[in-house]
């Protein structure tokens, strides 16, 4: 299934954007249903990649799931 236009996953790296596509995370609306913590167990992402996720989330509103108030 390909995402719907502006929730795509921005380029980050090739093993991150390998490990979320491995872990079956493949659009920003299932990025933002998790935590940080469960993005940097994952082989390949780290404080970069959490953080360009962040910046592309914050871009459409949406955030990672421990960070809604």
């Amino acid at each position: 299934m390909s995402a719907a236009v502006g929730d795509e996953i921005p380029k980050i790296s090739g093993p991150a954007n390998d490990a979320l596509a491995l872990a079956g995370h493949t659009t920003l609306t299932a990025i933002a249903q998790l935590r940080k913590k469960d993005l940097l167990d994952l082989h390949g992402v780290g404080p970069k990649a959490i953080r360009i996720l962040r910046e592309a989330l914050a871009e459409r509103g949406l955030t990672f799931a421990d960070e809604r108030k």
